[in-house]
Parts: structure tokens; sequence; C-alpha cells
């Protein structure tokens, strides 16, 4: 019962870091896009890699409480962002250039994508056999 009660805490730290890292995204999206006028993707590009950073941070450290290397943990994230990053730079240029799909619509579509996929690649992936490993480290 406990495991499932530490899974379930675990998983409402990754849903409220990734919102705020959603924030962090959508307010620097708008910017980009509304303020300096880029193209959509240039500042999706942009406002994903700065949630991401946000993101792996915040829980590395409080999520999964992982005492891994971090390089070796930031490459497996870079290696999922380099699968996710161009496919959905592709269809979020297809869907607001050539569909004429609401950009905001499409950032949030493609942020919740983002979000599940990202946690169950983090979980499994990235921390699956570091999690919780920083508190044995302090010890």
């Amino acid at each position: 019962m406990a495991d499932k009660k530490k899974e379930l805490l675990r998983t409402v730290k990754f849903i409220l870091f990734s919102i705020s890292a959603g924030v962090i995204q959508t307010v620097s999206f708008t910017l980009l896009n509304e303020l300096l006028h880029l193209k959509y993707w240039i500042s999706y590009l942009v406002a994903l890699i700065l949630s991401v950073l946000w993101n792996f941070t915040l829980n590395r450290k409080f999520t999964f409480q992982s005492a891994n290397n971090i390089p070796i943990a930031m490459l497996k994230v870079a290696i999922f962002y380099l699968v996710f990053t161009p496919l959905s730079t592709w269809w979020t240029a297809a869907l607001t250039d050539n569909a004429g799909v609401n950009e905001y619509i499409v950032l949030i579509g493609t942020m919740l994508i983002n979000f599940v996929t990202e946690y169950l690649y983090q979980r499994f992936v990235v921390f699956g056999k570091s999690i919780d490993t920083a508190k044995k480290a302090d010890n």
C-alpha cells in the first residue's frame, strides 16, 4: 500500500511540475510569437527547450529523487527530444501553417502529448533504476 501512495505522490508532483513547465512554455511562446512575431516553429522550439530544462531539473530532484549521473540522465532526455522535437515541430507547422489550426490549440495538444510521453519515458527509462536514490546517497 505504501508503494501505491508513493507512486501516486510521485505522479502528482510530476503533474504539478509539468504545469509549471507548461506555464513557462506558454508564456515564453506567447512572448516570442506575439511580441517578436517569430515563426511559429522557432517560438515553439525555444519555449520547449526552456520548459524541458525546468521540468528535468525539478523532476530529477523532487519527483524521482534520483542520484544518478546528471549528464547521462540529461543525455537520455536529449534522446527523447531528438525524436519528439522534430516530430512535434513538423506537426505543429503542418497544422498551423498548412491546415490553419489555431496556434494555441496546437500548442495545448502538443503539450498534452508531451506530458504523457515524457512522464512514461522519465519514469521508466531516465530515472527507472535510480528512483529514490538521492535519499540513500545523502545518508
